[in-house]
């Protein structure tokens, strides 16, 4: 894989999901913590922007009122009813260990779904850049990742999932995941395996 046609997809990494206090922190937390995602996260990013991989971070963000969501069922009932991911709240913000990274990681808004690609610019993006592959970090692994990489596989992408950057509700939910789902549609690599095809 060549450096600059390949752009890592960073999906969730905000407060409500990654902080003690988040107000959905515990759906996730247990998997973040044994797939040590959100380090494995940070050294890719470290790595990638040193390659020079295009990185792009894409946020869920509603209103207070969340006029974006019209008869939401599921995690985006949840989502509401808890009141998370709120861009005027401390729990919709992007985690700070984000910050470093500054505009090294190209933010990308309108995700208010699962698919990063629903209601944003980021398939323009990725074509403007003539992006070939993608690879897919972040939560929830049987949600926003598996319905990110899904439609990139379909908008012609050569789609990888990293399996020690995503974290799901359990251990044996990531790990189903990445045996018997992502396989389907997906390389499964670890964050050391891609970084070390990266030319």
């Amino acid at each position: 894989m060549k450096a600059d046609n390949t752009a890592i997809i960073l999906i969730g990494f905000q407060n409500d999901y990654f902080s003690q206090d988040g107000l959905l922190n515990s759906i996730v937390a247990q998997n973040i913590d044994a797939n040590n995602t959100l380090s494995n996260t940070l050294n890719l990013i470290d790595k990638a922007i040193e390659l020079g991989v295009k990185i792009y971070n894409i946020p869920i963000y509603f209103s207070d009122d969340y006029c974006e969501l019209e008869k939401p069922i599921g995690l985006l009932a949840t989502i509401k009813e808890v009141g998370a991911f709120k861009e005027s709240t401390k729990g919709g913000k992007i985690i700070d260990e984000f910050n470093k990274f500054g505009n090294k990681l190209i933010e990308v808004r309108g995700k208010t779904g699962f698919n990063a690609f629903n209601k944003t610019s980021l398939n323009a993006f990725l074509e403007m850049e003539k992006i070939e592959n993608v690879v897919i970090a972040g939560v929830v692994t049987s949600v926003c990742i598996d319905s990110t990489a899904r439609a990139a596989f379909e908008f012609g992408f050569n789609t990888i999932v990293l399996s020690d950057c995503i974290a799901g509700r359990s251990q044996s939910e990531n790990d189903f995941y990445c045996s018997e789902i992502f396989p389907l549609y997906a390389s499964i690599k670890t964050s050391t395996e891609f970084l070390s095809e990266i030319d």
